[in-house]
């Protein structure tokens, strides 16, 4: 072979081996998030179609005291368990439940906002304003960075005129006294 032909694999990779590394943590890290999201899902799915009082009680609040209903002990909070105890043993599904609820009370029973029309907002609102913070930051710090090696020194900079230089050195004098 010649010599030219055999060349260190490092040199070939855009930034050396440590953005290979990286990737292989990325790529690692979103391997296991799948695997979490695929284990996951067929709970949440039988969890509504089978609903359980403890799980309705952390996600319905009371009107009176506005506290989730596992937290309250006010008269009303006792008369809506006994309601989805009720539409549980009928076979309700945890939306169905949830939606009634709704008709009779209001979306403010609801211990979160829907994700739909304008309370959509306060579910997306957060995610865009840490998004828009870290282009903030990111553009920030590049321009910060950008801008520290731009220094003027007295070496780098023109020769002024003869007659400016003097009357700048005449300035300076006076400021001095």
């Amino acid at each position: 072979m010649r010599r030219s032909m055999v060349r260190p694999v490092a040199r070939h990779l855009p930034h050396g081996r440590g953005v290979w590394l990286r990737r292989g943590r990325l790529l690692g890290l979103m391997f296991v998030v799948g695997f979490l999201a695929v284990l996951v899902a067929p709970t949440a799915s039988a969890s509504e179609q089978r609903p359980t009082l403890g799980e309705l009680e952390k996600e319905v609040m009371c009107p009176t005291c506005n506290q989730t209903l596992e937290l309250s002990h006010a008269p009303v909070a006792d008369r809506i368990r006994a309601f989805i105890v009720e539409r549980i043993d009928a076979g309700d599904t945890k939306t169905e439940i949830k939606d009634k609820l709704v008709e009779q009370f209001g979306e403010r029973i609801l211990a979160a906002p829907t994700k739909s029309g304008f309370n959509l907002l306060a579910w997306v609102l957060p995610f865009v304003s840490i998004v828009a913070a870290g282009v903030i930051v990111f553009v920030i710090l590049r321009r910060w960075r950008k801008n520290r090696g731009v220094a003027v020194t007295a070496e780098g900079a023109d020769p002024l005129e003869p007659g400016l230089e003097q009357r700048i050195d005449e300035e300076l004098a006076r400021l001095d006294r």
